[in-house]
């Protein structure tokens, strides 16, 4: 019986093949210049499944289906790998990363698993040499810290108990709060980025993702703000003319029209 997940791969990787020889812009591209399109795809990508729309989730992963393709084309091109070799290189990470599945390895939880991940993926071949070192220098601060900390927590370098993090951050702040009484904005910059990577900290303990989790609170306050503009436009105002407590008043107000909402 033919399957099906089958024949729809192979179609793409025809269409793929065909794009690169008759479309010219198709033809022009390079590992450059799909390099920052991917990017702003999966970011595409990550605003379909934050807004739970399972029919953008759908479509955005095509798009990034259809990066991985191309660069699968371009490096067959350059002789570099093709995506047969993607795919075994792929299967046989999988494999290796997961001896409690395809092998006589025990584990008892998740935490585990991932502890030995990061054990395993030092140990490879053509592995990374250190814990940090698969840590990509071009990721955001902020995913950046949360991933250095999961990394590190993963082979044990974690606080025992999860309340101890707030000590922690308290410290940080007490140390920040040093530094701006003296207004040293060089000290006062590192201090701050004490505060921020407890504070990413102590999301992972908590099982809180900090890059969701800010989003969030930035759509919020994008729906806050543009409500009470909007209004102030309507009412022929201008926000600089008002007191803040004339907007705090509108602000409040949108507060209560999204809880209404929900």
């Amino acid at each position: 019986m033919e399957d099906v997940r089958l024949t729809a791969f192979k179609r793409l990787l025809d269409i793929m093949d065909e794009l690169r020889v008759k479309c010219p812009w198709d033809r022009g591209q390079t590992f450059d210049s799909l390099r920052t399109m991917t990017i702003e795809e999966t970011y595409e990508l990550s605003d379909a499944i934050m807004g739970k729309d399972m029919n953008e989730i759908r479509k955005e992963l095509g798009d990034i289906l259809l990066h991985i393709v191309f660069y699968a084309k371009l490096g067959d091109e350059a002789g570099a790998f093709d995506i047969t070799a993607i795919i075994n290189s792929l299967c046989d990470k999988l494999v290796y990363r997961h001896p409690h599945v395809f092998a006589e390895i025990e584990v008892q939880n998740a935490d585990e698993v991932v502890q030995n991940w990061e054990q395993l993926k030092v140990k490879e071949k053509d592995g990374n040499k250190t814990i940090l070192s698969g840590v990509p220098d071009s990721l955001s601060a902020l995913i950046k810290a949360s991933r250095i900390q999961e990394k590190a927590a993963a082979v044990g370098f974690d606080w025992e108990k999860r309340e101890q993090v707030w000590d922690k951050f308290k410290e940080e702040c007490n140390e920040l709060s040093t530094e701006i009484d003296k207004m040293d904005k060089e000290r006062m910059e590192n201090e701050f980025g004490d505060v921020f990577f407890s504070l990413v900290n102590a999301s992972r303990l908590y099982g809180i993702d900090p890059e969701t989790a800010l989003e969030w609170t930035n759509r919020k306050f994008i729906y806050r703000f543009t409500y009470l503009e909007q209004k102030t436009i309507r009412q022929g105002r201008s926000l600089k003319d008002m007191s803040l407590a004339e907007m705090d008043e509108i602000w409040n107000e949108a507060k209560q029209t999204e809880r209404n909402a929900k």
